[in-house]
């Protein structure tokens, strides 16, 4: 494909990225529709201000990468790796993350309202004033997140890993979390939301 020039194209259509390393690119304000990226790979690629429509990402690798104030609607993460990488401000509307594997990165106000993550792994991952409205999380792994000020009103987190997770911004008045797994620093943080006090035990 080449390296982007100072004629590069505003939108990309219907284009077979199969397999293609996109390492060292940078697209501003490109709209891709139809683009099938599937075992794509790219290492400190930047995306800005782009639009992905209805595109592939399936089985994808991408490392020290940025996709910074996208838009995705309609795509598929299948079995998708992002290790190190940000999407600060991205949004994300009718996309599916079966098996995607996030590591790191930084995904700070992301908006993923009502997605399904429950085959999602997120790990170690900077998430802060992310929009996570009714995400369906069950059975996830959400392991090492920053969710400090994120949304999280209406999520389902049952049977979700959350150790490591900072859950300061969780009311459990208003989520699913039978089955969660957490860590004693995260239960503390959960019963001082309900207005509970942790004492001593009472004298036999």
């Amino acid at each position: 494909m080449g390296e982007p020039t100072d004629a590069a194209p505003t939108e990309v259509r219907d284009a077979d990225w199969y397999g293609e390393d996109l390492s060292g690119q940078e697209h501003t304000a490109v709209r891709f529709s139809g683009v099938d990226l599937t075992e794509a790979t790219g290492e400190g690629a930047v995306f800005t201000d782009c639009t992905f429509v209805d595109c592939k990402f399936n089985a994808t690798s991408f490392t020290d990468a940025a996709f910074l104030n996208c838009s995705f609607t309609g795509c598929a993460f299948f079995q998708a790796e992002f290790t190190a990488c940000k999407f600060v401000g991205s949004r994300f509307q009718r996309c599916t993350f079966d098996l995607m594997s996030v590591d790191g990165g930084d995904w700070s106000f992301v908006l993923l309202p009502g997605a399904d993550l429950a085959r999602a792994t997120l790990a170690g991952t900077r998430m802060r004033e992310a929009d996570l409205t009714g995400v369906r999380a069950a059975g996830a792994t959400l392991r090492g997140l920053d969710l400090s000020a994120a949304e999280l009103s209406g999520v389902d987190l049952s049977g979700a890993d959350l150790r490591g997770s900072d859950l300061s911004a969780l009311d459990p008045r208003d989520a699913e979390l039978a089955g969660a797994q957490i860590d004693v620093t995260q239960a503390v943080v959960l019963v001082t939301t309900l207005g509970l006090r942790v004492g001593p035990d009472a004298p036999g």
